[in-house]
């Protein structure tokens, strides 16, 4: 670990925000530097003033504004005992504010599982925190928070705050518009928290359906589509130039079937089919004028034939994406931690090749001493220069001072009760879902469900974990939900491979009721799930199908007579779904991708732009 006596953090409590003038005293130096006639400009930041900063700052200083990492704990200073000794166990200190203090690190993400988001309101002290503890330091400089609120299946920051649907449901309502408001309200949240550079929107087309990491984060298989909604989400998030998006993963993780958290995927498109399906979204993102892009760990032999992953190569990364595409803002890394670029390297080789290749920010090592430590030899070595990290560092500063994070670097608790979750937000997410849910089946309009013919409604199905921190499990959400309609529902938990004991409980259950709801999840040709279903199914009871994931599920069900897609199983969705059921809306959702046989992979069951909705005489 870096040498720490060169400053200290003092009391850094998180519990108060530091006034504007407490903020002006810690860094005066910054503020003084960053000035343009008294103030400073957040839209075009001062390049004299800021190569001025980077020119005082040490070489260790250097090194860790380039480095965006973990820490475990809801404070910065006095987390759980269990966080303390995971801090101490993965990066060698006890708090936030001693990594700051010995590292220097210029951002830290925020994990659910790292302990960093149990509330809106412990959030925005903990980003408190950390910042104190960063300006504080000598030469002390705000960080940048960051996390991956992409809405739908992966979120780090759950209920209260507004939850959206994900891409592909977004991609599934085709409305700009509602990808605009998303990263609006999105993004005005997480600016009232303190996180100002989200990993969101997903970039990647997702054309292969077996992909088992991108899935429906991805709005869709049709890259003008995709790139449309990029550009608009993208636009949502930094009109107000408080938050930084990041489209991802750079050159395009859409057409993989290993997941590059456990291996090194390889993508076969020739550079054409790269210019054609993949290149579309990213291009949309640079004229949208994004904030930052992150880096996949993915080998493109036509690309670069080196064998090396994206987040490593300088053809792909300086040679494309800089010059071919014209993009001068941050690169960020996809986590270090993951196997798809630690098959080849070491964990010391990785930070310094991806810096040669043209990367700003490395996110998460595994190990950050080892990596710190790495890019400080590279540079004293020779094998990088000092005027590189000065190059990387200057857009990291750019980004900082557009967000306008050395003026305003703390939240207010005011702040995140007039933003975070307010009524308002979360009626506006309601509407967008109901524009989202698919219609695919619906033979003999079995929908929507009848109160008076069908009053009673069992829920049965996966529950997978939620997602995003909301309440769950999907069975629960969507019989609460169907009962709040007018309906008497219950939930029965059937999982994502049921028994044989499970599945004939559900019948059993099945046959006292008037209709049934089944949640699919991710179903195969050899699932118990098609077991549960063909037994319901012959019990003569109407059942409604729901794929809470991906809408592949209906080519494996082909007997069920109504089937919906919901793209995920967060609350906003399923809520959406079940008013669909239950007639109080239209199905408006359109196919976003191919659903093709599943007997027959080369054919399709239903294009994109398949949806149907509720006949002529239908009334809510």
């Amino acid at each position: 670990m870096p040498d720490t006596s060169t400053g200290s953090t003092g009391s850094t409590g998180n519990t108060a925000t530091p006034s504007r003038r407490t903020v002006l005293a810690a860094t005066a130096g910054v503020t003084t530097a960053l000035a343009v006639g008294g103030t400073a400009h957040a839209g075009a930041p001062d390049d004299r003033k800021l190569r001025a900063l980077i020119a005082r700052m040490t070489l260790p200083e250097k090194v860790g504004q380039l480095f965006v990492t973990r820490v475990y704990g809801h404070s910065a200073t006095a987390p759980d005992q269990a966080d303390i000794d995971a801090n101490l166990k993965e990066l060698g200190v006890r708090t936030a504010a001693e990594l700051i203090a010995g590292y220097r690190v210029g951002g830290i993400i925020y994990f659910t599982w790292a302990h960093n988001t149990r509330d809106p309101h412990q959030i925005a002290d903990l980003s408190n925190g950390i910042q104190k503890a960063s300006l504080t330091q000598p030469r002390g400089l705000p960080v940048l928070v960051s996390t991956d609120q992409e809405h739908g299946i992966v979120c780090r920051v759950g209920e209260p705050a507004t939850l959206f649907p994900g891409a592909m449901a977004i991609g599934a309502g085709g409305s700009r518009a509602d990808a605009r408001t998303l990263g609006r309200i999105a993004g005005r949240e997480l600016e009232a928290l303190g996180i100002r550079q989200n990993y969101s929107p997903v970039a990647d087309v997702n054309v292969n359906p077996a992909n088992p990491v991108i899935g429906v984060r991805s709005f869709g298989a049709e890259p003008a589509a995709v790139a449309g909604l990029v550009a608009a989400e993208v636009a949502g998030y930094q009109r107000s130039r408080q938050v930084a998006a990041t489209a991802k993963h750079f050159p395009g993780h859409g057409d993989t079937a290993v997941d590059s958290h456990y291996g090194f995927p390889v993508i076969t498109h020739t550079r054409e089919q790269w210019d054609e399906l993949d290149a579309p979204p990213f291009r949309a993102a640079v004229r949208a004028g994004i904030d930052s892009i992150m880096t996949a760990h993915i080998m493109v032999p036509a690309l670069d034939d080196s064998g090396d992953p994206a987040t490593l190569s300088h053809p792909i990364l300086t040679g494309i994406l800089r010059e071919e595409l014209g993009y001068d803002g941050v690169v960020v890394t996809d986590s270090l931690g993951m196997e798809g670029v630690r098959t080849k390297y070491g964990d010391d080789r990785v930070p310094v090749l991806a810096l040669k290749a043209g990367v700003d920010q490395l996110l998460n090592p595994p190990s950050l001493d080892i990596a710190w430590n790495a890019v400080l030899k590279a540079v004293q070595g020779g094998e990088l220069t000092e005027a590189r990290l000065d190059e990387s560092i200057l857009r990291i500063l750019r980004l900082k001072a557009k967000l306008r994070l050395f003026e305003e670097p703390y939240v207010s608790q005011d702040g995140v009760d007039r933003n975070v979750g307010t009524p308002s937000h979360l009626a506006t997410a309601d509407r967008i879902a109901e524009r989202t849910t698919t219609l695919l089946v619906n033979e003999g309009s079995v929908l929507p469900l009848s109160r008076r013919a069908h009053p009673k409604v069992l829920v049965v199905g996966a529950d997978p974990a939620s997602p995003s921190g909301t309440t769950g499990p999907p069975t629960g959400v969507l019989a609460a939900a169907l009962t709040d309609l007018g309906f008497t529902a219950t939930a029965l938990s059937t999982g994502t491979a049921p028994s044989a004991d499970t599945i004939a409980r559900a019948v059993t259950a099945a046959r006292a009721a008037d209709a049934v709801v089944v949640g699919t999840y991710n179903v195969t040709a050899s699932s118990t799930q098609k077991t549960l279903v063909g037994q319901l199914l012959a019990t003569g009871r109407p059942v409604v199908a729901v794929a809470i994931r991906n809408p592949y599920d209906v080519a494996h069900l082909p007997a069920v007579p109504a089937y919906l897609a919901a793209y995920s199983w967060t609350d906003v969705e399923l809520r959406a779904a079940a008013r669909v059921i239950a007639g109080r809306v239209a199905p408006r959702g359109r196919l976003p991708v191919p659903v093709q046989r599943a007997d027959d992979p080369t054919r399709v069951l239903y294009p994109i732009g398949h949806g149907l909705s509720y006949g002529s005489g239908w009334r809510p």
